[in-house]
């Protein structure tokens, strides 16, 4: 379905669109949110959330980006505000992602397997100190970061979300790695003291 066909039967308020919308983007959106927040309840209330914005919201959907940009963006949005209202909250779990199991239809919590080179550092040992690295950084970078590196989406989809250039989300993510790198070379430094 497109996302033209799409948009004009949920703005209908058709039942079977928004069910294939809720099927086709729920563990891209809650894996989003997993990723901000790192506990698997929020991401699922956030992810809850989303999909009630986007039902309330679609008659204002400007058709000038894809329809999964502006789920995307909603899902950093609200995560994000989660985060500000539960800044105390420190997580302690590795960065997982969502998945549907074919045995069980419920959106379960899956270790990530990617080679990048951060995600292959990723120990149970050091799935705190990494976590707590990436919500040290300034919100921007942490999207910027979290969107390229863990949900694996291109510069040009990043921009497009985060409605500014490719350049400044290579510049993002570049000032987000090398933080990154400080905040993790100057742990394992005093971990081999």
């Amino acid at each position: 379905m497109d996302d033209t066909n799409l948009v004009d039967l949920l703005s209908k308020g058709d039942d079977r669109a928004f069910r294939w919308l809720i099927d086709n983007y729920k563990n891209k959106v809650a894996s989003t949110c997993y990723s901000y927040t790192g506990d698997r309840e929020a991401a699922l209330d956030l992810a809850q959330e989303v999909f009630l914005e986007v039902y309330r919201s679609i008659s204002n959907f400007r058709s000038e980006a894809k329809l999964s940009t502006w789920i995307y963006r909603i899902s950093v949005n609200k995560s994000l505000n989660w985060v500000r209202d539960h800044k105390k909250f420190r997580q302690n779990r590795s960065i997982q992602r969502f998945y549907d199991n074919d045995k069980n239809p419920e959106i379960e919590i899956k270790s990530q397997e990617k080679n990048s080179g951060l995600i292959a550092l990723m120990r149970e040992d050091d799935d705190k100190v990494i976590q707590e690295a990436l919500n040290q950084l300034p919100d921007n970078q942490k999207s910027a970061f979290i969107l390229n590196k863990i949900d694996d989406l291109s510069y040009k989809e990043v921009a497009d979300i985060m409605e500014i250039s490719v350049s400044s989300v290579e510049s993002l993510i570049f000032r987000a790695r090398k933080n990154l790198q400080n905040r993790l070379s100057d742990y394992y430094k005093a971990q081999k003291s």
